[in-house]
């Protein structure tokens, strides 16, 4: 039975024999019928003629509506309505012949009508039946008879995405998923029959239908399902060892083609419960359109991100300045070969170096600046401060200064959570810039009336999948078969996906008007150790038994718990629900311009120390943890 295994379309050849059979076995049974299946008077009535007439002249209607061209195991609705396009225009043209034979000719009818209609309905009902018997033919011969390793999943959501998940999967013939049943959260669909399979109310029949169906697949195909009840479908399935996957949204399946490519596994971002991110924003695209901008840090995760989207709203140059050369070039790749028409230049340079940075701000005037480019990884940078300080401070003031003299229309600075009552360097010296920037901002305003620039800071926690973030790294243990380590049971962190954290940045840029430090929704902070239970189970593998997570101590610099704003600042609402305003004392300009020259004198110095000690004058609440800088606390 190979033959059939391969057979994937039922040739034209064989559909227009077919469909030519059925014409003249209708035709002839219609005569049959009329006269009572009487073969004397049959004979008479010339019935193989007609048969024969009626089957040439629906044959000449098919080549027109092309009801032959039809994929025969995709046979649908449009199928049906075109078999039935052919018969009825067919049925019409013998009207018409007979009735010129009629009063024309002044003959008999080709056909009696009373077998032209008896005919039409049978050929109408044949024609249509045997196409769905060959696609369910091809569903058998995929799911059951001829693969010997059949899945068997079900499909929670008996709604339009659920019924189209159902027929994207009886048509591939590349699968060996077979799905035994619907299940659904509506009692009121309890019961029902949606193609062929029963609709279960809920996971109740869960635990039944693996004993009695061996499920093993579970496909959430539902609109906006709230993260908690995902949460309930994962965990009822890790009991059974159900994989559990998900299908895009509808509008994105069709758009990229319905097939079961794009039913995916449930990645940890489907349990943050974050809005899905759409780029039409109109008062975006006004603040960016036919603008030069600027992006550090493009090669990042967060900086890349924003390039992507920032190129949605066609800018009149996209400046692309990374230090990381192979990083750069491959993003530089990935925008020639996307089929964007958005000029963009990539640039291969250090925020530190003043007088590159100088000659970047000559040669393309840019108007819009967004800053990414900053040292971020706490044990990393705990143990290079001075490198730290030279990127994120100094560089920030380079760029914040380069952009006053460039008449640069906005400055946004891209900041963390870590910047809020620091315990490491990394978060003391984004603390700084921030400072930095709000002190810039204020005097600009206070001296000039018209055309300063305008400084605006971003700020939010973690996000999903950036470089050096926990998931990544989670999901490379998990490949290697573990273990996962994770510093404390009680860490916890705010979480947000890239693409969301990118849009707020813009959207926080865009109603901005200089000085504000927005500070993002991050929704309910994650533990750290229920993350990796999760990332672990959404692979089908149980912790402890399969992966074992180890808890390693925090590393330098780390804090339990990560927050948003200190004791002093207080929030102010905006009218974006997921952008806010901390209302923060700006310090004087000259006093914080003075303390960050200062670091030019102390760098090169091989004395971390007083590095660190300067540091932390500058920002009384930066307190050391876990770190060996925790010495320095006890001298201010």
């Amino acid at each position: 039975m190979n033959f059939l295994k391969d057979l994937r379309i039922l040739p034209r050849w064989a559909i227009v024999s077919l469909d030519l059979v059925i014409l003249f076995q209708s035709t002839f049974f219609a005569y049959l019928v009329r006269f009572n299946f009487d073969l004397e008077l049959v004979e008479k009535s010339n019935a193989v003629t007609g048969s024969f007439v009626f089957s040439g002249l629906l044959f000449g209607v098919m080549l027109i509506t092309k009801s032959y061209k039809g994929i025969v195991r995709h046979t649908g609705l449009k199928d049906s309505v075109n078999i039935f396009k052919t018969v009825i225009i067919g049925f019409f043209i013998v009207l018409a012949v007979n009735f010129g034979f009629e009063k024309i000719i002044s003959s008999s009818y080709v056909i009696p009508n009373s077998i032209l209609i008896i005919a039409s309905l049978t050929a109408l009902f044949l024609l249509i039946l045997y196409r769905f018997l060959v696609k369910e033919l091809f569903i058998y011969l995929k799911s059951g008879f001829i693969s010997n390793e059949v899945r068997v999943g079900v499909i929670f959501g008996a709604s339009e995405a659920g019924i189209t998940a159902l027929d994207v999967i009886k048509r591939d013939n590349k699968s060996n998923l077979h799905i035994a049943a619907f299940l659904d959260d509506d009692p009121k669909k309890e019961g029902k029959i949606i193609g062929g399979k029963r609709i279960f109310k809920g996971l109740f029949n869960l635990k039944n239908l693996v004993e009695t169906q061996n499920v093993t697949e579970l496909i959430i195909a539902v609109k906006d399902l709230s993260v908690h009840r995902k949460k309930e479908i994962i965990d009822e399935c890790y009991k059974y060892n159900i994989h559990v996957s998900i299908v895009p949204p509808l509008n994105q399946w069709i758009n990229r083609g319905l097939n079961t490519e794009a039913i995916r596994d449930l990645r940890i971002e489907d349990l943050l419960g974050r809005d899905q991110i759409s780029l039409e924003n109109q008062k975006i695209k006004e603040e960016l359109v036919n603008k030069v901008v600027l992006v550090t840090g493009a090669a990042g995760s967060i900086g890349s991100e924003l390039c992507r989207q920032i190129m949605y709203y066609n800018p009149r140059l996209l400046i692309l300045l990374d230090f990381s050369e192979s990083a750069l070039y491959d993003l530089d790749i990935e925008f020639r070969e996307s089929g964007m028409v958005t000029p963009h230049i990539s640039v291969l340079a250090d925020i530190r170096d003043l007088n590159t940075m100088k000659e970047v701000f000559r040669k393309y005037s840019p108007e819009i600046v967004f800053h990414a480019a900053a040292y971020k990884h706490v044990p990393m940078i705990e143990n290079y401060p001075e490198q730290a300080i030279k990127s994120n401070i100094l560089g920030t003031k380079i760029l914040a200064d380069l952009s006053v003299l460039h008449h640069v229309e906005k400055f946004v600075l891209v900041s963390t959570d870590k910047a809020v009552n620091p315990t490491n360097v990394m978060g003391a010296t984004k603390r700084a810039a921030e400072m930095y920037v709000q002190s810039l901002n204020m005097y600009l305003q206070n001296h000039h009336v018209n055309n300063y620039t305008k400084f605006i800071t971003t700020r939010f926690g973690n996000v999903l999948g950036s470089n050096g973030s926990v998931v990544p790294l989670f999901k490379k243990q998990i490949q290697k078969g573990g273990p996962i380590t994770v510093t404390h049971p009680d860490v916890t962190r705010y979480f947000m996906t890239i693409p969301e954290a990118c849009q707020l940045v813009l959207e926080a840029g865009c109603m901005g008007n200089g000085g504000e430090i927005y500070v993002f929704d991050m929704g309910e902070p994650i533990k750290i150790v229920d993350l990796a239970i999760n990332m672990i189970r959404l692979t089908g593998k149980k912790e402890g038994s399969d992966i074992k997570i180890i808890f390693t101590g925090l590393r330098e610099g780390e804090k339990l718990f990560e927050e948003l704003l200190n004791d002093t600042e207080v929030i102010k609402f905006t009218h974006h629900p997921k952008i806010k305003i901390a209302q923060v004392a700006p310090v004087h300009f000259f006093k914080i311009e003075g303390q960050i020259e200062m670091f030019e004198s102390l760098i090169g110095k091989n004395s971390e120390n007083e590095i660190v000690f300067h540091l932390k004058s500058m920002i009384p609440e930066y307190k050391s943890n876990s770190s060996r800088f925790e010495v320095l606390d006890r001298l201010n």
